[in-house]
């Protein structure tokens, strides 16, 4: 059982993940479980090239970003698990638990953020019904959002990135997925806003 499971392994993924991972000295997280569907076959980082984004060298690769920040990952936070080559195909929403089915596994998980692109071609069993058009693209592409306020889409589910709205831009989609990792901290932290920042000895 997941306290957290992240699907998605794009920047709003990897980012929330690596939050939630890094909170692990929080007295209100540090026994949490939590897991990442590293899934990025669909992530627009994969064909970018970085040159406007703070802290990342001009000219960065989206993939070699992505590589990474996997790595990153699993060095700092190895108690975050890392989930490969397996996609989600349905969730199930249990009395106090989801239970996500990807095409090889079973996984259960007292939350979910769901942190995949905006195409159109989502298509999750369980988590369609809150599909609906994306607010902030273009509407001959037909990119779509999952349907949340403040990131949650329903009790136990958050969104983030370009699915929860936002525009296809490294800072935003980073920024989105640590807002909703923050939002679990304060969850976990019985209500009391909190956030992880690592300071120099």
């Amino acid at each position: 059982m997941f306290d957290v499971l992240v699907i998605g392994g794009g920047v709003a993924g990897m980012q929330c993940a690596l939050i939630l991972g890094s909170a692990k000295s929080k007295e209100f997280a540090k026994d949490k479980k939590i897991g990442i569907i590293a899934h990025q076959k669909a992530s627009h980082l994969q064909s970018a090239e970085l040159n406007n984004a703070i802290g990342i060298a001009p000219g960065t690769s989206g993939l070699d970003l992505l590589n990474a920040s996997k790595k990153h990952l699993a060095d700092l936070y190895p108690h975050v698990l890392q989930i490969e080559n397996e996609k989600v195909l349905k969730v199930e929403k249990d009395l106090n638990h989801f239970t996500i089915f990807t095409n090889k596994n079973r996984y259960t998980s007292k939350l979910i953020v769901v942190a995949l692109g905006y195409t159109n071609f989502f298509n999750i069993e369980g988590l369609n019904q809150y599909l609906e058009p994306h607010e902030l693209s273009n509407r001959e592409k037909e990119r779509v959002q999952l349907k949340n306020t403040n990131h949650l889409v329903a009790e136990g589910i958050y969104v983030a990135g370009t699915l929860a709205g936002w525009r296809s831009q490294f800072a935003i989609a980073a920024g989105s997925g640590a807002q909703v990792a923050t939002d679990i901290l304060t969850l976990w932290n019985n209500g009391k806003h909190a956030h992880v920042h690592d300071k120099l000895v």
